[in-house]
């Protein structure tokens, strides 16, 4: 015989049960029927506001990215407030970032979807629950019915519950207690029986896929508060990255003259690197800082070099991710990607590595480089 299953996911699923089973006897059949109606009524209708809300989502998309464009709001001096900077920084994310703005129109047209639906179907609730007013209620018989009842909702609630695990398992594998969920004999049937046959592998394969790219987007967005930060040109930043460039008539040959000015003048900052790693001391500090002290670290170097490209006329942004270490792993690095007219592209340079060879958008940059999006 083999020994019980005593894992508390196959405890929980089955206490969900146990419990809806104990309030379908106590209310008996009319109770219980009219609670598990409700229950199916409400799935049928978040399932019905999921659906319109991902595709209202989509048909808008097109239509606000272009507004968004049209209302061309300009980029922020360093120095307004904190909240018109993070306005600006949701208003670009989401004008740029299509993942970002099909999460973020989802969320109002499901928010939308909801209340209309709520508001409707508390109505169609309470009309559709009227016939369960003519099964007889109290005795043996009718909390019996009750009792069956009961067990039904409480299978709907406990696979309502599975659901979740089995997209919290698949959205992130490595996370704490996932091995622990999946060894649950209970979740390990209706995951293989009833999930995945429904779903295909779109829990399963897809939404981590999703999930990546969701994450990916956030980093930019993440990354464009430099855009923000950075925005006041000192004099001097200025002053050197028109002399650096000067006489240069293609995007290419100031992108690159700024690219050995930066990483042939910027020492790196060793002791930075010390202070946080030792002691958890991040020393920040703005391209003015940089350019003044003539130190920094990759993220130093890379908000310098756009700092410079931009007084200059150039369209570059910051790039982080992880960067080759030299030994057979990476670690955090910053890097930049500048827009060349004359190619019509974005191509990537790290000034931080200038000194170690040809880092101006060598072959097989992005085997060294991995950006976070």
């Amino acid at each position: 015989m083999n020994p019980p299953d005593t894992n508390l996911v196959t405890v929980a699923l089955l206490a969900v049960v146990a419990v809806s089973l104990v309030q379908g006897v106590w209310r008996g059949a009319t109770g219980s029927a009219k609670r598990l109606f409700s229950f199916v009524a409400g799935a049928a209708m978040t399932l019905a506001s999921v659906a319109l809300a991902a595709w209202t989502a989509s048909a808008a998309s097109p239509a606000v990215q272009a507004w968004l464009v049209r209302r061309a709001w300009e980029q922020p001096k360093a120095d307004s407030s904190i909240f018109i900077q993070i306005a600006y920084t949701v208003y670009s994310g989401i004008r740029d970032l299509p993942l970002l703005r099909f999460a973020v129109l989802f969320l109002i047209a499901y928010l939308m979807l909801r209340l209309v639906f709520g508001t409707i179907g508390s109505l169609l609730i309470r009309v559709g629950a009227l016939p369960f007013s003519l099964v007889p209620s109290g005795g043996a018989v009718s909390r019996a019915f009750g009792g069956l009842i009961g067990a039904a909702l409480g299978c709907g609630r406990a696979l309502l519950l599975t659901v979740l695990l089995f997209g919290y398992c698949a959205l992130f594998p490595q996370a704490p207690y996932a091995d622990y969920v999946a060894e649950s004999g209970l979740y390990q049937e209706a995951a293989a029986r009833i999930i995945e046959p429904a779903a295909g592998r779109l829990i399963e394969e897809r939404l981590p896929v999703f999930a990546r790219k969701m994450q990916g987007e956030l980093d930019q967005l993440w990354q464009k508060r430099y855009d923000v930060i950075d925005a006041d040109l000192p004099s001097d930043i200025v002053l050197a990255a028109e002399k650096v460039t000067e006489g240069d008539e293609t995007d290419e040959q100031k992108a690159k003259d700024l690219y050995n000015w930066v990483g042939s003048r910027i020492v790196y900052d060793y002791d930075k690197v010390t202070a946080y790693e030792e002691r958890g001391e991040w020393r920040e500090q703005t391209p003015s800082d940089t350019f003044s002290t003539r130190k920094g670290v990759c993220i130093d170097y890379a908000r310098l070099y756009a700092a410079m490209a931009r007084s200059v006329g150039l369209q570059v942004r910051v790039v982080t991710g992880l960067g080759y270490d030299g030994m057979g792993g990476y670690g955090p690095h910053a890097w930049n990607e500048v827009y060349l007219t004359e190619r019509e592209a974005w191509v990537p340079l790290d000034a931080t590595w200038a000194k170690t060879g040809d880092w101006f958008d060598p072959p097989g940059f992005q085997e060294t480089h991995v950006r976070q999006a």
